[in-house]
């Protein structure tokens, strides 16, 4: 999310399967660990598997996480003038607490925040503007949006109560074997149906009015996932958590939680790209052997448990083939969105925005209405990862560090109308999130025995706690699995058995 949506939206809410096969029988009840486990990925939800699997299997286990690029994924910065800047994920609420477990675990510090203002542009003017006088903004909303922001307030507040449930059941070691399960566990059917029915539909059943949605709900969704409000309710209730006040990065950069997390996991970590996984049959046990290629090398080896932290839907293009599989497995449906992130060092255009005096420009972000001629979703003034107790953010009349959102690369027109001039231009085209609606159903967390696929969560809601979540659910799972200890897994009235068993 672009710095400087925090404090606006803190206003706005009232600062407030495919199916398993019929392998050989994987579980093993002479309680002998496993041998060898192989994680493919290590971005948020790679790295946070190691170290929930490490966790719960003990120190015996082999775990190998597998990475083709750079470790973090998602989770990346760019270099602008001997100072990093974040490209990929930026914000944590403060409700994360699997990343707030991580940060303490890790020794690692908050970043000090920089306070900013935003506004919302449709093209021709600002239609939203943050003061600094809370109860003007208030005063504000009220004025053009009624008490719609009174009620997506409380919708909000309503699903994180019922999400935060997941801590308990983790916490207690309960597992689900499919998204489904884990979303019905939280809120039911509600949650499920909120998986299949557009934002807009739900916040206009609880009195949310239009106006609201397309001045405000549509920029919020277009800075966080460069969609629209048609975007499944659940995947924008996720979006809108995370648009109040109480978020944090970490110092240095969020990707320094995943290279800290496989160091504390003991895990090895192996450049390389897996080009194959099949399963091989021993008698009565079963392994995967999983084939990579690096820089320098290239080979095989066997595994008990495989995690797949990686999107396998064809537009991201895993490299990953799945051979002698019985029923054949082959990539997951739906595509995955493409948002460019453009690091621009130089002089906004504030007369683009109607500020012919850059002076007198006094916002920090622009985020911007569903307006078919507007080439950005947002435009915003950035902090390094690495804030001096002596930092100011630059003023607009000065060459600052913007990051522009967009669903294409920016040409030099579409540059010069944002930006006076620059210095500098450094962009990141990122398969970011699911196309949410190019696929009816949710992914299969149990691929095959032992064979466990993570980013399937990304189609409920794709943010780095849900990875977390997805994370900690599968290394309960494949414990479980491994153990025979079907108890822990896919139970009922969850509430009602960890009120019993206290």
């Amino acid at each position: 999310m672009a710095n400087g949506v925090v404090v606006l939206i803190a206003v706005l809410l009232l600062e407030r399967s495919a199916a398993v096969g019929d392998q050989a029988d994987p579980s093993h009840v002479d309680g002998a660990p496993p041998s060898k486990i192989a994680v493919v990925g290590a971005g948020i939800g790679g790295s946070s598997t190691a170290h929930f699997l490490r966790q719960h299997f003990g120190p015996e286990v082999q775990v190998d996480v597998f990475e083709k690029g750079e470790v973090g994924g998602r989770l990346a910065t760019v270099t602008v003038n001997h100072h990093d800047y974040e490209s990929g994920g930026s914000i944590i609420h403060s409700l994360n607490l699997h990343m707030q477990e991580f940060v303490k675990v890790l020794g690692l510090k908050y970043r000090r925040s920089v306070a900013g203002k935003t506004a919302v542009f449709n093209g021709d003017e600002m239609i939203l503007e943050e003061t600094d006088w809370y109860l003007l903004d208030l005063f504000r909303l009220w004025w053009r949006y009624g008490i719609s922001f009174i009620r997506l307030q409380m919708w909000v507040e309503e699903i994180m109560e019922k999400f935060m449930r997941i801590y308990k059941y983790q916490a207690h070691g309960y597992a689900f074997s499919s998204v489904e399960e884990l979303l019905d566990s939280l809120g039911g059917s509600g949650f499920l149906n909120m998986t299949r029915k557009p934002l807009s539909d739900s916040l206009l059943e609880v009195g949310v009015s239009q106006r609201f949605i397309d001045e405000v709900i549509a920029p919020i969704m277009r800075v966080n996932y460069g969609q629209n409000v048609s975007i499944p309710a659940f995947v924008g209730a996720v979006s809108l958590a995370g648009a109040q006040n109480n978020l944090w990065s970490v110092e240095g950069g969020n990707k320094l939680v995943c290279s800290g997390l496989i160091k504390t996991a003991n895990a090895n970590l192996h450049q390389a790209q897996v080009t194959s996984i099949a399963p091989v049959t021993s008698g009565d046990t079963l392994q995967y052997r999983l084939s990579f290629t690096s820089e320098t090398d290239s080979g095989s080896d066997l595994y008990d448990i495989v995690v797949l932290a990686t999107p396998l839907q064809e537009s991201v293009q895993s490299g990953i083939t799945f051979e002698d599989f019985s029923p054949p497995f082959d990539q997951l449906p739906g595509y995955y969105h493409s948002t460019v992130a453009t690091i621009v060092h130089g002089y906004l255009n504030t007369t683009f925005f109607g500020f012919p005096d850059p002076r007198l420009f006094p916002f920090a972000s622009v985020l911007t209405t569903d307006e078919p001629r507007l080439f950005f979703n947002s435009v915003a003034s950035i902090c390094p990862v690495n804030i001096s107790a002596g930092f100011r953010r630059k003023q607009p009349q000065e060459a600052g560090i913007y990051k522009v959102f967009s669903p294409h690369t920016l040409d030099k027109v579409q540059l010069k109308s944002l930006f006076r001039s620059y210095y500098s231009v450094q962009l990141t085209e990122w398969s970011a999130y699911p196309r949410y609606g190019s696929s009816s159903s949710l992914p299969s967390i149990e691929l095959q025995p032992n064979l466990y696929y993570l980013n399937g969560i990304e189609w409920a809601g794709s943010a780095m706690e849900m990875s977390s979540v997805a994370a900690k659910n599968i290394a309960l799972l494949a414990y479980h699995r491994w153990n025979r200890q079907d108890d822990k897994v896919d139970q009922k009235d969850l509430m009602h058995k960890i009120k019993t068993e206290l």
